[in-house]
């Protein structure tokens, strides 16, 4: 997904907007951290964007209609959608040799038919088995197959398996990289400049203590973002930005479960909005509205108690009863399915507490509290339900704050623990609108560029909504390719390269 404010889509669907909401939105969540020039660009460039994206590019994109802003009740949000957009399936084996060579889950829904986005996420078996036939996909795995194809249409191949290690910098200009492949090293020299997309740096344990604001466990990324293009950047003088700031979200680990020898995670979105499920922490006590957005969530997990310097919320566990399981499923499971084998469970809360080493009075307690206010659909204590987005992902047969906030009463009842997790990093060097890296004393680096989760996030902490990590990646990747391209300069003789670096 990508979020786009005042895109073109949402206009031919007849959804208003414009670019003074998008820019109102962005700055009453700012806390200061969003340069204006930068929200400006990201705003007015969207329409351009995907104009480009539909005239130059095999990627089509679609509107997600009915999802939410993350924060649809600040100035300038939008309860009703519209800003959210996806690419419309695509034919994977249009990919050739590279179909197989993409990471990631494979999708045959589109969002906008998932739970998600309004449908039901149930495909008939003749459109599934269609669907199959034809290789099509959706998500993200969908959105990289269309924008590879372009890359390949265009006689651009991409060198995988190599790492960026260092800038190699000529009269004071970035001119091409070096990097190391296979236990090689080699020299490739770029004519119009480079562009550092190499994502963050959540994998690197000591770049995450130096500068991250909070505790993270289990990165639901890619372990290659170990922060390549940061380095590379710091070493040629590189002003920085945003570095505190992460794309938080909560995940639970799968027992095990690896993807690419590290643990593999799971997203606990949908989850934790439905009726009948509290996060608790270490002391048996709810901290926060659980339908939150997964990156605001992340501000209640990194609470510093100061009596004890204990992130008294991380980990935390999800508690739900068996009526909520057997109502959604949720996990991997389907509705009426039991829980999956890893989840503890118990036939009283009691009983769970001691399983997960929760003191048992508290947590009794607090599911008390929770289901006096629940039988009247309210949460006074942190107002779950209040919002058009914490309703958004849960049980949208059900009106009002009831989406969301619903008693535990049945048994067996159920925990998983639960982690501070990030999407990716948003910190890097800072940038120009169109993406030129600026030096510490705010002159442009010549020849270097970054873009994506590799430059200073230019939405600052704020998660605009769904898509708000790719968004800004589009926007900007594809301002500093524009800029890069018009800039271009005749390259010293080197190692013939006509790929870019993965």
């Amino acid at each position: 997904m990508a979020w786009l404010p005042a895109n073109p889509l949402a206009a031919r669907a007849g959804i208003p907007d414009s670019r003074e909401e998008g820019l109102a939105y962005l700055g009453s969540l700012s806390r200061g951290l969003i340069l204006p020039e930068m929200a400006e660009a990201f705003v007015d460039t969207v329409g351009e964007l995907v104009a480009w994206l539909e005239a130059d590019t095999p990627l089509r994109l679609q509107l997600i209609a009915p999802y939410p802003d993350y924060h649809p009740e600040r100035p300038g949000g939008k309860p009703g959608g519209g800003r959210s957009v996806e690419p419309e399936l695509f034919p994977v084996p249009r990919l050739g040799e590279w179909a197989g060579r993409m990471v990631g889950a494979v999708r045959r829904t589109a969002v906008s038919e998932s739970p998600m986005g309004g449908g039901t996420g149930v495909l008939a078996p003749d459109v599934l088995a269609a669907r199959d036939a034809d290789g099509l996909e959706g998500g993200g795995r969908g959105m990289i197959a269309a924008l590879l194809r372009g890359c390949l249409d265009a006689g651009i191949e991409p060198v995988t398996g190599a790492r960026g290690v260092e800038l190699v910098v000529e009269d004071g200009r970035v001119a091409g990289v070096r990097l190391e492949q296979d236990g090689r090293s080699e020299v490739v020299r770029a004519r119009s400049g480079v562009v550092l997309a190499t994502g963050g740096f959540e994998w690197d344990a000591g770049l995450v203590r130096d500068f991250l604001r909070g505790p993270i466990a289990h990165p639901a990324s890619v372990p290659t973002n170990t922060g390549d293009g940061l380095r590379m950047a710091m070493r040629v003088g590189a002003a920085l930005g945003t570095m505190r700031e992460a794309w938080w979200a909560p995940v639970c680990v799968l027992p095990g479960r690896t993807i690419q020898g590290e643990q593999e995670v799971y997203l606990v979105n949908r989850e934790r909005t439905l009726p009948g499920s509290v996060l608790v922490n270490r002391d048996g006590h709810r901290f926060t509205n659980e339908a939150a957005n997964y990156n605001a969530l992340g501000g209640a997990f990194h609470t510093l108690d100061p009596a004890t310097l204990d992130y008294r919320n991380h980990p935390c566990w999800l508690v739900w009863d068996d009526a909520c399981a057997r109502t959604y499923g949720g996990f991997g499971r389907g509705e009426g399915e039991a829980p999956p084998d890893w989840v503890f469970s118990a036939g009283s809360l009691a009983e769970l507490a001691a399983l997960i080493d929760v003191p048992a009075d508290a947590l009794v307690a607090t599911v008390q509290r929770w289901n006096a206010s629940a039988e009247r659909a309210e949460d006074p204590d942190f107002g779950r339900g209040r919002s058009a987005y914490d309703r958004f992902l849960g049980d949208r047969s059900l009106d009002g704050p009831a989406s969301t906030v619903g008693p535990l009463t049945r048994g067996p009842f159920h925990a998983v623990q639960v982690f501070s997790s990030t999407l990716g990093t948003k910190g890097g060097p800072r940038t120009t609108v169109d993406g030129a890296v600026l030096d510490v004393d705010g002159n442009v680096v010549p020849g270097l560029f970054a873009a994506g989760n590799a430059m200073a996030g230019p939405t600052g902490m704020v998660y605009g909504g769904a898509g708000g990590t790719l968004g800004p990646a589009l926007v900007f990747g594809y301002r500093a390719g524009r800029t890069a391209a018009a800039t271009a300069t005749a390259a010293t003789p080197g190692p013939a390269r006509t790929g870019a670096l993965a």
